[in-house]
């Protein structure tokens, strides 16, 4: 997940696309702390949320990180893809989380940012993790 999944639970839930959204986290967050899927992170994420201008909300979601048990270091393939994935247009945080979880082999790298999720769409077929949006993803698992 990155950084804006995490966030969701706490943003303003009266539109109802972000209520949705984080009810789908929180769903989410049930099978993290249950153990029945893996929640995996990693610096980058770490240093994302500490940019988090808002104190209360970062540390709320500093909170849930403690959901993490895997964390992914650094590596030159991962460098070295991120600058990959710069070159398609995506932004250097987003670049940079999508080459962790394509190292991670995760089965899916959630976001709630359409742009992110627009691009990553654009590039399906270069990526090598697939990339959604946590309401359709959760509910692709439900029907599974």
């Amino acid at each position: 997940m990155d950084v804006c999944c995490f966030n969701r639970p706490f943003d303003d839930w009266s539109q109802l696309r972000i209520r949705l959204e984080a009810e789908a986290i929180l769903t989410m967050i049930n099978y993290f702390q249950t153990e029945k899927w893996l929640l995996i992170g990693s610096i980058a994420l770490d240093s994302a949320i500490e940019q988090t201008p808002d104190l209360e909300k970062k540390q709320q979601v500093q909170d849930l990180l403690t959901l993490v048990k895997t964390k992914i270091s650094l590596t030159e393939v991962i460098q070295e893809r991120t600058k990959t994935l710069l070159t398609l247009g995506f932004k250097s945080f987003d670049a940079l989380h999508l080459a962790y979880a394509e190292s991670a082999i995760v089965d899916v790298f959630l976001t709630t940012d359409d742009r992110l999720l627009n691009k990553a769409i654009l590039n399906q077929a270069i990526l090598k993790v697939p990339v959604q949006n946590p309401i359709s993803w959760l509910t692709e698992q439900s029907n599974d």
